[in-house]
């Protein structure tokens, strides 16, 4: 199942009882301190959800199909 961060905002929005706005604030926040320490190479642990980490990953060779 996908969730989109819409989907995630009406979640927290139902279950929290916060305004839309506030609600996207949150979840806007999380995910920039999730971004920023990703940026900056750090593994990031969020006990009882998961890890988060950056894979370096070889290049790939591209097919424009032409």
């Amino acid at each position: 199942m996908a969730l989109t961060k819409e989907k995630i905002i009406d979640a927290i929005y139902n279950q929290v009882g916060l305004s839309k706005n506030q609600s996207r604030r949150v979840l806007e926040s999380l995910l920039e301190i999730i971004k920023q320490n990703l940026e900056k190479g750090q593994n990031l642990l969020i006990s009882g959800f998961g890890k988060f980490l950056v894979k370096d990953k070889a290049a790939r060779r591209a097919n424009s199909g032409l």
